[in-house]
Parts: C-alpha cells; sequence; structure tokens
C-alpha cells in the first residue's frame, strides 16, 4: 500500500497551523471543485486527494495519528531495512497491539457502509479511530462497547458528505448473505449514531448484536457548520460593495442570488434565513446561512481608471 504525503497534497509545512491548513485546503478545493471543472476525472480525482488530506490534517486526533504514522515511516526509509513497511500495526487502534473481540466474520461487513471516497490508505489507518468511550478495537476497525450489556453491541465510523448530511442518504450493511440498507437521516451531524438492530452475530445460541454507525460528516471547501446554522465568505468587487448589485451566493441545495446594498462594508454579514442544516428531528426546519462579505480591492487600474479614483479622492477632501 502506497503513503501518502497529506502534508504535500496540501503544500503545507508539517508545522503548518490550523488556519494555514485550512487557508491552502480552501484555495485548492475551489480550484478542483468538481462543480467548476465539469466532467474533468483529473480535477474530480485531485479534489478527493485534497479532501481526504483535509479531513486528516485538519483533525487534531487524526493528524497526530498520522503523523506518528509518518515518522514510523521515515525511520523506517532511512534504515533501509529488508523487507517491507509492517503496515500491519496501523491497521487496529493502536500501533503494535491487536484486540480480536469474539464476533464471527466481521471482514467486509459494512460492504458499501464504509469510507466511501477515500482511499485504502485513509480507510486502512483511521477507519477504526472513533472519539466514544475507552476503545476497546478489534479486526475491520469495529469495537465493542464498553458499557455492561447482555448481548455485547459494535460500532464503526462511517464518512459522509455534508450534502448526504443535508439530504439524508443510506448506506448497505451486508451481514449473513443478506444486504441491509441503513438510512442516515437528514440533519446528521459528527458523533451522531444510527443503530441498526439485532445485525451482529455474537456466536452460537446468543442473540444478534446491535451495529451502531457512528457518523463523521466531512467538511466542506465552502461552508462552516456551526450546529444547524451554516457560514461561507463570498467575495464581491470594489465597485459592487460601493453602488450595490447583485452576487451568486452558493448554498447545500444551489446558488441563489443575494442582494448587496451601496456601501456594503467588508466582513459585513448577512443572513439567509433558513438556508442552513435541517434539524435533526425535525427536518422541515432548518438553520440559517450567514454570509460574510469579502471585497476585493482591484490589483491593477488603468490610467482611466486611476484617474477616475484620482478625481473621487479630492471630490472627497472637498
Amino acid at each position: 500500500m502506497e503513503y501518502k504525503d497529506y502534508y504535500k497534497l496540501l503544500g503545507v509545512d508539517r508545522k503548518a497551523s490550523e488556519d494555514e491548513i485550512k487557508r491552502a485546503y480552501r484555495k485548492l478545493a475551489l480550484k478542483y471543485h468538481p462543480d467548476r471543472n465539469p466532467g474533468d476525472k483529473g480535477s474530480e480525482e485531485k479534489f478527493k486527494e485534497i479532501n481526504e488530506a483535509y479531513q486528516v490534517l485538519s483533525d487534531p486526533t487524526k493528524r497526530s495519528r498520522y503523523d506518528q504514522l509518518g515518522d514510523s515511516y521515515t525511520h523506517w526509509q532511512q534504515r533501509g531495512a529488508p523487507g517491507g513497511f509492517n503496515w500491519e500495526e496501523w491497521y487496529t487502534g493502536s500501533p503494535g497491539r491487536t484486540t480480536r473481540v469474539q464476533v464471527e466474520d466481521l471482514e467486509g461487513i459494512l460492504g458499501g457502509a464504509g469510507l466511501g471516497g477515500f482511499s485504502e490508505f485513509f480507510q486502512r489507518i483511521f477507519g477504526g479511530m472513533s472519539d466514544f468511550g475507552t476503545p476497546y478495537r478489534g479486526e475491520g476497525g469495529y469495537r465493542r462497547s464498553t458499557a455492561p450489556t447482555p448481548t455485547p453491541s459494535f460500532q464503526h465510523n462511517v464518512t459522509i458528505s455534508l450534502l448526504e448530511a443535508y439530504q439524508g442518504t443510506t448506506r448497505r450493511i451486508e451481514m449473513d448473505g443478506r444486504q441491509i440498507e441503513v438510512k442516515i437521516p437528514a440533519g446528521a451531524r459528527t458523533g451522531t449514531k444510527v443503530r441498526v438492530a439485532e445485525t451482529v452475530p455474537t456466536g452460537a445460541g446468543r442473540q444478534k448484536g446491535d451495529l451502531y454507525l457512528v457518523i463523521d460528516v466531512g467538511k466542506d471547501p465552502r461552508f462552516d457548520r456551526k450546529g444547524d446554522d451554516l457560514y461561507t465568505e463570498t467575495p464581491i468587487d470594489l465597485y459592487t460593495a460601493v453602488l450595490g448589485g447583485e452576487v451568486r451566493v452558493p448554498t447545500v441545495s444551489g446558488n441563489v442570488v443575494l442582494s448587496i446594498p451601496g456601501g456594503t462594508q467588508n466582513g459585513q454579514k448577512f443572513r439567509l434565513s433558513g438556508r442552513g442544516m435541517p434539524q435533526l428531528r425535525n427536518p422541515q426546519k432548518r438553520g440559517d446561512l450567514y454570509v460574510t462579505i469579502s471585497i476585493e480591492t482591484p490589483r491593477k487600474l488603468s490610467a482611466k481608471e486611476r484617474e477616475l479614483f484620482q478625481e473621487l479622492a479630492r471630490l472627497r477632501k472637498k
């Protein structure tokens, strides 16, 4: 399996700050976003790669684990030891330790319910990570719940996009030769658990255990999410800021036109009611979308434009 250099993919230093990583990601994501490059498979693959890199480097827990892997991989390269790098110890929750749970044939249990769109590298290294309680990890990224219950339950992380969280989506589980389609509700957040009752075999004569899909909503280059509200930044030119006009603003469900009043200031915020995420318990209600204006100052002026600005400056002084 090929080692992926996520820092190189985003073009940042290994010591880059969270803000530096975010800026680099947004710049590349906007450049390679499929909406801007329709039908371009190369751009689509590049977008997937930089999105995967950002999912790791923007998460302190995942970034720490990735850095540990990178250090081990670098030391292996420098030593020039015979044989390949020992990936096996990185396939479970902690390097060098493998804990087995008493569940038959957990390999491939999720079928299409895994980390769709992410590379094998990502799924192998991060597929079993979770932030719920004390990890008791098993093969394939599963772990047994630490709470004492008559029948054990199992958890697995599933990554979905912001659009899937907005619309609701499904994942398909293959178990005992049958396929189960699990509905992930609209409004799901990172940490939402979806219970699939009595799905996992726990041994002869025992009741089947419950499987919990623990949702991880991937980051979107256009939006920041806080609860059910979304935040985005939209650039406008100086002339629109001064005179007023209209600008197209992205929402999760498509672009809308926002009217900009004359005299709009840099950093001014507009609220688009009901354009945020659906509420998990009441999907008919939605949060709001907050649009922050970023005014782009022209870098180069023609002789005529410079003359007009100078005339405006003289008028302002009178």
